[in-house]
């Protein structure tokens, strides 16, 4: 099997292992980031969106403006298909023109995160996985995060195997040029249209989602019939052109099932928007910490709007910080440990998995409103 290496002109300054290893997504599947090159692997999706390769991204050399990435295929890639792969890179590291100002603008306001070179926060390849990951996150420890995320990727090439019975081994690209792709496909996080028609029961029971199978099917529901679009381009432009109609986006997926402020508050940050800030038992802890005051949730969102509009990058960095006090680099920790990144302990100060917020009444669960203690 072959490979084709891709290029990207990165800002001057730019590191990788920053730009990846600061957000739990890096830890979850399919996601896999090796210390020793500070390299990050995993499947991408070709131009039909359907199509899945192995790619590795790693930067050309030390100090380099240029990004290597490294798509494992068994024939040319078609010039979409190049698009599309440095497409979902660009958004998994914040490169397009307009991160890069507001990496600017944020460490303008926020010094400190000028001198450790935060202001990227990781982020999936598209919104719908950033969405789904989002609901991963809720009412459970961040160990059991990350094997539902596992689950769902060890689920996916089964899911094309339903979806595409019978197709051929080799495929015309959308330049009818003959595209040859290594079988089996690497597994993948499923995408909307591989999970569409799935039962919540079976997909609970395969991948012990518990109640988060009924909020995903229900997502994927409403991206099949139109009724949300979570196009990353398009929900970018149009909640970044006023403040209507980002309240307008805010709201339709608040009243989504299964997602509450928690939620909906991630999912803005992972389009750009950190205006909105994840209020957790993480944040509570954090601010208790840091700001000391009152761990009402009024009082924790005060301690960050001297840094609108970027409040939630200013608290990520602040938990960055204080998660790699404790642990060390999160660029350098192996994946064995991932599951420890949790709050530290007051008394012992030794990591350990805590539940993800309160108890809520099984109505308020059925209504959507679901808060939970999120991880980095």
């Amino acid at each position: 099997m072959g490979s084709e290496e891709l290029r990207i002109q990165v800002p001057s300054g730019f590191e990788l292992d920053k730009a990846v290893c600061n957000h739990g997504f890096f830890m979850m599947a399919p996601n896999q980031w090796v210390p020793s090159t500070k390299t990050l692997q995993r499947p991408l999706r070709l131009a039909n969106s359907q199509t899945t390769v192995s790619a590795s991204i790693s930067m050309a050399a030390p100090d380099s403006k240029f990004l290597v990435v490294r798509v494992a295929n068994g024939g040319e890639l078609s010039q979409s298909d190049r698009e599309a792969v440095l497409a979902q890179v660009r958004r998994m590291l914040r490169l397009k023109p307009e991160d890069e100002t507001a990496v600017r603008q944020f460490q303008n306001i926020y010094p400190a995160a000028g001198q450790t070179g935060f202001g990227r926060l990781f982020r999936s390849p598209s919104l719908f996985e950033d969405a789904v990951k989002c609901i991963l996150l809720c009412n459970c420890t961040w160990k059991r995060s990350l094997d539902m995320a596992e689950a769902l990727c060890q689920l996916q090439p089964e899911l094309i195997t339903r979806a595409s019975a019978g197709a051929r081994k080799r495929k015309r690209n959308n330049n009818g040029k003959a595209a040859v792709v290594a079988r089996p496909p690497p597994a993948n996080f499923p995408n909307a249209r591989e999970l569409a028609g799935l039962a919540a029961g079976d997909l609970a029971k395969r991948c012990n989602l518990g109640l988060r199978a009924g909020y995903i099917v229900n997502l994927v529901t409403k991206v099949a019939t139109g009724e949300l679009i979570l196009d990353d381009d398009m929900v970018e432009q149009v909640c970044k052109a006023s403040m209507d109609e980002e309240s307008s986006f805010y709201k339709k997926m608040l009243n989504l099932y299964g997602f509450g402020d928690f939620s909906v508050a991630n999912v803005m940050m992972c389009i750009g928007l950190y205006r909105y800030l994840p209020v957790d038992s993480e944040t509570v802890r954090l601010v208790q910490k840091n700001h000391q005051i009152g761990c009402h949730k009024r009082e924790v969102r005060v301690a960050y709007e001297q840094y609108a509009p970027f409040q939630s990058l200013a608290y990520w960095s602040e938990l960055l910080k204080d998660y790699e006090e404790t642990l060390g680099k999160l660029s350098e920790l192996p994946k064995s440990e991932y599951g420890r990144v949790t709050g530290t302990s007051p008394d012992k100060g030794e990591m350990k998995e805590q539940p993800r917020g309160r108890v809520v009444s099984s109505q308020k669960r059925r209504r959507g409103s679901r808060r939970s203690a999120r991880r980095l």
